[in-house]
């Protein structure tokens, strides 16, 4: 099916032609005609199957109208949960739009408030915002949602995650009635459904429409994902031994904590490998100036956080390493999401210590599969991670007879 066949005018078929997009992907299919129907949508989709152009291309369809933006009024309204992504988000908005007579705009923390206030001063087609900083921005007076049409929450399960739901709340209070709601996440938990119920109560005279795109247990199969067990010693020399010895061209490599990140860069730097960090504790402009040059290929080994998981964009990224393996399964998804996007093929690597492998058990679990174990030569591990039974049942004990 082509994107013509979704209901979506001239311009923006143009503007995705550009971009090579050739056709809609599943969640792009179920979802646009439903948005451009006006109704309220609840969707669970995985990282990497092409949803903000799901909500981003039918809203930008509804808007290609004339009407007269009043300053300091938005008309839809994006809530991500970092500033990576309403980085990420913005930007796709910008090409998506680049043949409509529409604006848009990213207001996140961390950089300065008053160009962003300027901004608004105009009014503002299709905002992307952090809660955070957002209603900092309201509490200012510098935005008023008396013309919402629509608000989209973006990653819904991450906010939650990151400890948004109280101002989501906030946000949600301050809204006209009157608008269409459009959820997305890539899991459905407790706090998540509570949201998307905040939405089915809302007076709007039908419930909202639930779609899932993929299995609660999938990840892309087109991700080659394989681990390597290892002491927690060794694995900065095996990581260095990777990359030189296999000729890695690229590779975004996770990390629990801005302490562990900074170090790793520097016992990279001993063995030759020009690698840099992303974390919390580094400022706006330096995430995105290393962000920049991850991405046009100036830079080739970033290392990061879970501030990086979500909404990273990187184009054919080859690989994603676990240098920690993850605590939850929904993490460990995630970050391999940020390979083998839009159909493209990739490679997620995993280190596991022994203390890694209940987590292990848990993410394979998930998978409802095996991760495949690999040995590299001159890397014998001294502590030997059990393998791993996927339905593993304790065995009860036999009845007490009397």
């Amino acid at each position: 099916m082509p994107f013509s066949n979704l209901g979506l005018s001239n311009p923006i078929l143009q503007a995705i032609a550009d971009l090579a997009y050739t056709s809609p992907t599943p969640i792009q299919k179920q979802a646009i005609p439903i948005i451009l129907s006006g109704k309220d949508l609840i969707a669970t989709a995985q990282t990497g199957t092409g949803k903000t152009a799901a909500f981003v291309l039918p809203i930008l369809e509804t808007f290609n109208k004339e009407r007269k933006l009043r300053g300091k009024r938005i008309r839809a309204l994006i809530l991500t949960p970092t500033r990576e992504l309403a980085v990420q988000v913005a930007e796709n908005v910008a090409k998506y739009s680049k043949y409509l007579n529409l604006s848009s705009l990213a207001v996140y923390g961390g950089v300065d408030s008053e160009p962003q206030k300027q901004r608004l001063m105009e009014g503002i087609d299709v905002l992307v915002a952090t809660p955070g900083r957002l209603l900092d921005l309201a509490h200012q007076r510098a935005l008023y949602f008396d013309e919402l049409e629509v608000l989209v929450l973006d990653e819904a399960d991450r906010m939650v995650d990151m400890g948004f739901i109280d101002d989501i709340y906030k946000i949600i209070a301050r809204l006209p009635d009157s608008r269409q709601n459009l959820l997305f996440s890539a899991t459905m938990t407790h706090e998540v459904r509570g949201l998307a119920d905040e939405f089915s109560d809302s007076k709007m005279s039908y419930a909202a429409v639930e779609i899932t795109v993929s299995s609660r247990a999938s990840t892309a199969v087109n991700i080659d994902q394989w681990l390597i067990t290892v002491d927690k010693d060794t694995k900065s020399a095996l990581l260095s031994h990777l990359i030189n010895d296999h000729k890695w061209d690229q590779a975004l490599i996770f990390i629990e904590t801005k302490h562990g990140a900074a170090k790793l860069v520097a016992q990279l730097a001993k063995r030759g490998i020009e690698a840099d960090a992303i974390h919390g504790g580094k400022s706006q402009a330096m995430r995105e100036k290393i962000l920049a040059d991850f991405k046009s290929g100036e830079l080739k080994y970033l290392v990061a956080t879970g501030v990086a998981a979500r909404g990273l964009d990187i184009g054919e990224l080859s690989r994603v390493v676990n240098y920690d393996l993850p605590f939850k399964p929904e993490d460990y998804i995630h970050r391999i999401g940020r390979t083998g996007r839009a159909g493209a093929t990739g490679e997620a690597i995993s280190f596991v210590a022994l203390n890694d492998f209940k987590n292990l058990c848990a993410i394979e679990r998930r998978l409802d599969r095996i991760i495949e174990r690999k040995e590299i030569e001159g890397f014998p591990v001294r502590k030997i991670v059990p393998v791993s039974v996927l339905n593993h049942v304790r065995k009860s004990k036999s009845p007490t007879r009397s």
